[in-house]
């Protein structure tokens, strides 16, 4: 695989510029999400999903496979960033809680680590140490390191399981995960944000005309995604997320080089470019809207598997959202970027959502349990 050298160091000014692109983008997301959360799901997000459910109505493949070929590995990209740390320390915890309980097909973990070198958590994670991208060459969006980290893990290691989860720091398994793949169908999770066809021109850029309709583009990123290590049946075969890796990193690289792509997908440039990849290769995923959830905007728990905490929650003390001004009771990962957050949060007001509740109590009980937190 051939990575460009000549790419120039990021300017101060481009990075500054850059990261106020990422604000704006942020913030009209989150306006379309405020307005749009009920309307804008599509018909592709429907309840009748669930007639993929792995534990009662199973495919003649996954009938005919063994407990033990189910099992898929965890997989989350990560820094040596201290605001990346303490959200991997409570991601593995709640892996190692769910990890065995009844319903769960989770196998191995391991940290990809794309800083370059070890950092203070190797003895507590199990981590793989991978390279960065050369420098200047993710020009401040470092979320580029995540398919070539992916390309190089896979390239070096043997995964005893058929299944590979992809995940992220900011997830915590709030029920155990079975796996929700079928075969050459991998799961993922339905973004509304991701509308290939909405975007047509800019992607028939990296998805020609002769590959098939941009319908064949599923709405997702790479994560949460269980995808099959390997054909089954087909034992030489390289898996499925082989062959899509490279290419996700290789359409990652031509996005950011292109300045319309660049400013019309913004910070999920890199899901975009997991999703045209794998339809590259012929990969269709089964939505799965019970794969996650998103507090502040889902409100239950209810049987979804991971709470993704990607946005802030602010509330009034009477419990009424407050989106776009800080609230009197607040959680935000934003918060804690130079270090983790404190034990024993304060809980929500009353009228917060569960979902919101039950996250603000998962990470106190980690921080709790876990040994060292406050060490710095």
């Amino acid at each position: 695989m051939t990575v460009r050298k000549n790419m120039g160091r990021a300017s101060p000014l481009l990075l500054v510029l850059l990261a106020l692109g990422f604000f704006f983008a942020t913030y009209n997301l989150l306006t379309m999400i405020m307005h749009n959360r009920g309307s804008s799901l599509g018909n592709w997000m429907t309840d009748d999903l669930n007639v993929f459910d792995p534990i009662t109505r199973m495919t003649d493949e996954r009938k005919k496979m063994g407990k033990n070929d189910l099992k898929f590995h965890v997989a989350l990209t990560a820094t040596d960033a201290p605001y990346s740390q303490w959200q991997c320390r409570i991601m593995y915890y709640w892996y190692k809680k769910m990890k065995d309980m009844p319903g769960s097909e989770m196998g191995g973990f391991t940290r990809i680590l794309h800083s370059g070198n070890p950092d203070s958590l190797m003895d507590e994670i199990p981590t793989f140490v991978v390279k960065p991208l050369p420098d200047g060459l993710d020009r401040g969006y470092i979320v580029l390191n995540r398919p070539w980290a992916f390309v190089q893990w896979l390239e070096k290691v043997t995964i005893e399981e058929e299944y590979i989860l992809m995940a992220e720091p900011d997830h915590i398994f709030v029920n155990p995960l079975p796996n929700l793949a079928h075969g050459g169908h991998p799961a993922g999770f339905p973004f509304f944000y991701i509308k290939p066809a909405e975007n047509e021109k800019i992607i028939r850029k990296f998805y020609p005309e002769e590959k098939g309709p941009v319908t064949d583009i599923d709405p997702i990123g790479n994560s949460p995604v269980i995808i099959e290590k390997r054909m089954l049946c087909v034992l030489e075969a390289p898996s499925q997320l082989e062959e899509i890796a490279p290419t996700w990193m290789n359409i990652s690289l031509r996005m950011k080089d292109d300045l319309e792509t660049d400013k019309a997908f913004g910070w999920v440039l890199e899901m975009y470019a997991y999703a045209v990849a794998s339809a590259l290769h012929g990969v269709q995923h089964i939505l799965r809207k019970d794969f996650m959830l998103q507090p502040p905007w889902d409100l239950e728990i209810g049987k979804k598997f991971i709470i993704h905490y990607t946005y802030g929650c602010d509330y009034s003390l009477k419990g009424e959202l407050t989106y776009g001004k800080i609230g009197e009771w607040r959680f935000d990962k934003r918060s804690y970027l130079s270090g983790p957050p404190p034990r024993n949060l304060s809980l929500p007001p009353p009228g917060v959502p569960e979902s919101v509740v039950r996250l603000v109590q998962m990470v106190n009980e980690a921080t709790a349990k876990i040994p060292g937190w406050d060490v710095e």
